[in-house]
C-alpha cells in the first residue's frame, strides 16, 4: 500500500497554495514524499507554507505566480524546473468568489457589475486553463503526469446568489473531461486529468456568506447549509486529502476525466 500511494521522487506544483486548503494539500503531498512547489500570488503566504513543510523534513519552495498571466506562470515553471525538475503533478488550486459578484438584498442580479463577474470567472476557469497549458505541455511531451482541478458541488447544482462562481466551476468540470480526452487521444495516453468537487468549506472568500462578521455565529444561510449536510458540519481541509492522494498516486493510474464529490452527503440529501 505504501508503494501504491507513494509520491516519492515526484515534483508537485500547486497554485493558490498559500491559502488554507491549498496549504493543507501542499503539506499532504510533501508528507507522501513529493517535492512541492508552493505557488501563490502572495509570496509571503506561499513561503509560510513552504517553510512549514521544510520544518517537517519535506522539500518545498515558494514561488510567486499570477495564474492569469501566462508569462508569470512560465517564469514560475522555469524556477520549479531549475530547483526540482519537471512537474509530474499539477494541482490547480487558485480560485474563489467575491462579494461584488454575489447577489444580495442590496445587489440584485440585474445590477451585478460585469467586472466582478469577469474577475470570478477568469480566476476560477482561466486560472486553471493557463497553468494546465504551461505545466501540461511537458507532461504531454513526456507522456507522464497528473492534473487535478478544483471544482465545487455547486457546479452540479447551482446555489442561489452565487452566479459567476457556479458557472466557472461548471466550466471546470467540462474542461476536466475535455482535457483528459484531448491529452489521451493526442498521444499522451498516460497523462491523467481529474477534479475534486468540495462541498461547503469555510474559506476567506465565502466566509461573508456563512458567518456573521461581528459575532462569528452562523448566518441563516450558513445554518441552512449545515442543516442540509447529513454529516452536520462544514468540511475541513484535511477532508480533501485522502481523495487528493488517491487521484495523484499510482493507485488511480486508470482513472481520468472524473469529478469526485467530497461534500458530507449534501448532494444526497433532498431536505426531507
Amino acid at each position: 500500500m505504501d508503494t501504491l500511494f507513494s509520491l516519492q521522487d515526484q515534483t508537485a506544483v500547486l497554485t493558490g497554495a498559500g491559502g488554507v486548503i491549498g496549504g493543507a494539500m501542499a503539506k499532504a503531498l510533501a508528507a507522501r514524499g513529493a517535492r512541492v512547489a508552493v505557488l501563490d500570488l502572495a509570496l509571503d503566504a506561499a513561503e509560510k507554507v513552504a517553510a512549514a513543510i521544510r520544518e517537517e523534513g519535506g522539500e518545498a519552495i515558494a514561488v510567486q505566480a499570477n495564474v492569469l498571466e501566462r508569462e508569470s506562470i512560465e517564469q514560475a515553471a522555469a524556477e520549479v524546473t531549475k530547483q526540482f525538475g519537471p512537474a509530474q503533478i499539477l494541482v490547480n488550486g487558485a480560485g474563489g468568489n467575491k462579494k461584488e459578484a454575489t447577489t444580495a438584498p442590496d445587489l440584485s442580479f440585474f445590477d451585478l457589475p460585469p467586472d466582478a463577474l469577469r474577475w470570478v470567472f477568469d480566476l476560477n476557469f482561466l486560472g486553471s486553463v493557463l497553468p494546465s497549458q504551461v505545466f501540461g505541455r511537458p507532461m504531454a511531451e513526456r507522456n507522464e503526469g497528473v492534473v487535478i482541478n478544483i471544482s465545487s458541488m455547486n457546479s452540479f447544482r447551482p446555489l442561489t446568489r452565487i452566479l459567476a462562481y457556479s458557472g466557472a466551476k461548471a466550466a471546470i468540470n467540462n474542461f476536466t473531461q475535455w482535457l483528459a480526452v484531448h491529452l489521451n487521444q493526442g498521444g499522451a495516453s498516460s497523462v491523467r486529468v481529474n477534479a475534486i468537487a468540495p462541498g461547503f468549506f469555510e474559506t476567506t472568500q465565502n466566509k461573508f456568506l456563512l458567518r456573521d462578521e461581528k459575532t462569528g455565529n452562523l448566518t441563516p444561510r450558513g445554518q441552512q447549509i449545515v442543516d442540509h449536510t447529513p454529516m452536520g458540519r462544514f468540511g475541513e481541509p484535511d477532508d480533501l486529502i485522502g481523495t487528493l492522494i488517491w487521484l495523484v498516486s499510482p493507485a488511480a493510474k486508470f482513472v481520468t476525466g472524473i469529478v469526485v464529490p467530497v461534500d458530507g452527503g449534501f448532494s444526497a440529501y433532498s431536505g426531507v
